[in-house]
């Protein structure tokens, strides 16, 4: 999975190459997020009926793999607007974002992934793009120097980010429309296993669907790597249907127990055990099982601590009882984890 691992809901390029030919193209077709999409129905059919030129703009935020990229592309496709999408990381300078936001039509949508990581230059800049469709950009440097002001057509700005939290107020005031997308419960991902093994032409029993969607993380993004991952043993060392059996041996082989934890999970809380059960701090837990803080606090501990086996103290993470009743507290948790 070129560097990720199996159960990260970051996206990589192969992800979203293959979520193009799997994505919703309606809110229809979205499973799951309900009031989320109840609302965003609402809010573009008020639009509509006003008949403004765009939509208010719109911030989602939420964990990785859930969702928000497919939703603006549904709102643009709602709309019969254009979308263009970049990364905040991609906007390095002011004279970057001019260049895309000089290009939109009116109401087109401009989806800026990562927005919290976006330049902070590049940040304050999109506040009078926001709010009164202007931009000015600074010609030339020293004693020469002079600012040109460009009009925009009005444009809805949505934004997703995994950070909200540091976003700055007048930024974050800027967007109308705030949705918070949640990790999907097994049935919601039952639901969209079922609706991508047809689209891909696979075939899966159901207790193989509950089965994979119980440790998918709560994240679509995980749930359909996972299945074309299932549908290669089912090929190779099946009859092609991915059944219960071929959905346990496929999940051994990508180091996923019965409880939906993998090494890297097992490794944190071998850190926990090896200390008492805790408290142990994030930089010591990073430097054990050698990955950067950033990824362990926003891609790993939220599943850790939302399933119930670890929970974070103002003196650091500390093993819970269920995590000591499951694994036993021991160095030795890769035994038996992934027999029936």
């Amino acid at each position: 999975m070129t560097g990720e691992r199996v159960t990260s809901p970051k996206g990589t390029e192969e992800d979203r190459a293959f979520e193009r030919t799997i994505r919703p193209r309606e809110f229809g077709d979205f499973v799951g997020q309900r009031k989320v999409v109840d609302n965003l129905r609402t809010y573009i059919e008020a639009s509509k009926r006003r008949g403004d030129p765009a939509l208010d703009h719109v911030l989602f935020s939420g964990p990785p793999g859930v969702g928000k990229t497919t939703l603006a592309h549904i709102i643009a496709r709602e709309l019969d607007r254009n979308m263009v999408g970049t990364s905040g990381p991609a906007l390095e300078r002011a004279h970057d974002l001019a260049g895309i936001l000089t290009k939109l039509g009116k109401g087109d949508i401009l989806f800026v992934d990562e927005i919290h990581r976006m330049n902070k230059v590049v940040m304050e800049c999109l506040y009078s793009a926001m709010e009164d469709f202007y931009i000015d950009i600074v010609l030339d440097q020293g004693p020469g120097a002079r600012t040109v002001k460009l009009n925009l057509e009005r444009f809805t700005l949505v934004g997703a980010t995994t950070r909200e939290g540091i976003l700055t107020g007048p930024f974050r005031s800027r967007f109308l429309i705030r949705e918070r997308l949640s990790p999907y419960p097994p049935e919601d991902l039952a639901q969209i296993i079922r609706r991508s093994a047809a689209i891909l032409g696979s075939t899966m029993t159901d207790e193989a669907v509950d089965r994979l969607a119980s440790r998918s993380r709560g994240t679509p993004r995980v749930a359909n790597r996972l299945l074309r991952r299932l549908g290669d043993v089912a090929l190779v060392k099946g009859t092609g249907v991915i059944t219960p059996e071929i959905a346990e041996q496929g999940l051994a082989m990508l180091g996923i127990d019965k409880w939906g934890l993998e090494e890297l999970d097992r490794r944190m809380l071998s850190v926990l055990f090896r200390n008492g059960g805790g408290p142990v701090g994030l930089k010591t837990i990073s430097v054990a099982v050698d990955e950067e803080e950033d990824t362990l606090e926003t891609v790993y501990e939220p599943y850790l601590i939302r399933e119930g086996f670890i929970h974070k103290t103002p003196k650091g993470r500390m093993a819970t009882e269920k995590a000591f009743k499951i694994y036993g507290g021991s160095e030795g948790m890769l035994d038996g984890l992934f027999e029936e």
